[in-house]
């Protein structure tokens, strides 16, 4: 891909669209094209219209989303609906009235039926019910796929998707009313420590298990992905192991240096009971990950230490 190229990086404050641009500058790619929320605001379908005829960017990814837990998804099913919709579709339909040769569409792991094969084939994508804890974002994410497949049946556009699976890294969210398993556990676990207890809560049962990618990772797989990658058809983006919520909660109490016991809170919901990605055609391109889940525990927890304490 030509590193003159004007790309646009939808979410480049977040933690996925933050590691894609580094990973682009990195690579030497010079001609990245970021808007804040106070610049563009996503969700306004006339501004976003404006924003891709006056800059016309040649290539998309769409790394924006309004993303959460268990707990948030839970909590707040109609925003997580609503507002993922009208971001995909602004961006995705901006994209093709400006005529941008490639977009890619970044998706979630959880687009997945709750009792899909595992690992999970791209095939499974529409074969049995969601996880009712996270649907109405799941159902969202698949209106993204639909829509960059309808654009490339319809009108022959470059729009891929690709289906990553748990992440985590620097810029993740640590609120813990609204983040995900990994980095509230880093955060409960340092809090725990500075405060001496003798107990952390976790939800659940710990007998889910979990595929965890780090967002460098993905990054990777993106850049390889907008270089070799243009079929319309879902690609999926994982680490190509899995883990229990058990034995994280205590690989992280491990690097964070806590000592205390692991207190199970079984009123609270597991999920889906496994999601572990099937990766062979990502494989097949050629792509790896490169960190270790335990590394990669260790590079987050150092960048919460130095930017949320």
């Amino acid at each position: 891909m030509d590193r003159s190229r004007k790309i646009f990086v939808a979410g480049h404050r977040g933690m996925v669209g933050s590691a894609i641009v580094r990973r682009l500058e990195a690579e030497g790619f010079n001609n990245l094209l970021t808007r804040d929320r106070s610049q563009l605001d996503l969700m306004n379908e006339s501004a976003v219209a404006k924003f891709f005829l006056e800059e016309k960017p040649t290539v998309v990814i769409c790394a924006a989303a309004k993303v959460g837990g268990i707990k948030a998804n839970n909590d707040y099913p109609v925003q997580f609906l609503l507002d993922n919709l009208r971001i995909q579709n602004n961006v995705i339909h901006s994209a093709h009235e400006s005529g941008v040769r490639k977009l890619l569409f970044l998706g979630s792991s959880c687009i997945y039926p709750k009792f899909a094969p595992q690992p999970i084939p791209e095939t499974a994508l529409l074969s049995g019910p969601l996880e009712p804890t996270n649907e109405a974002y799941a159902i969202a994410k698949i209106a993204g796929i639909k829509l960059c497949q309808a654009y490339c049946r319809q009108h022959g556009r470059n729009f891929i998707s690709a289906m990553p699976t748990n992440l985590y890294g620097p810029n993740d969210n640590f609120d813990l009313e609204t983040s995900h398993v990994l980095a509230a556990l880093i955060r409960k676990a340092h809090e725990a420590k500075m405060r001496n207890e003798q107990n952390l809560i976790v939800w659940g049962t710990g007998k889910p298990r979990r595929e965890f990618l780090h967002v460098e990772d993905l990054a990777s797989a993106c850049l390889l992905l907008m270089e070799k990658y243009d079929s319309p058809e879902i690609i999926n983006v994982g680490y190509g192991e899995d883990i229990s919520i058990r034995e994280l909660a205590e690989l992280i109490c491990d690097v964070v240096g806590f000592n205390g016991e692991l207190a199970w809170d079984t009123s609270k919901p597991d999920g889906t009971p496994r999601k572990l990605l099937d990766v062979s055609k990502l494989g097949a391109l050629g792509w790896r990950p490169a960190i270790s889940l335990k590394d990669g525990i260790a590079r987050t927890y150092q960048w919460f230490r130095a930017n949320c304490v």
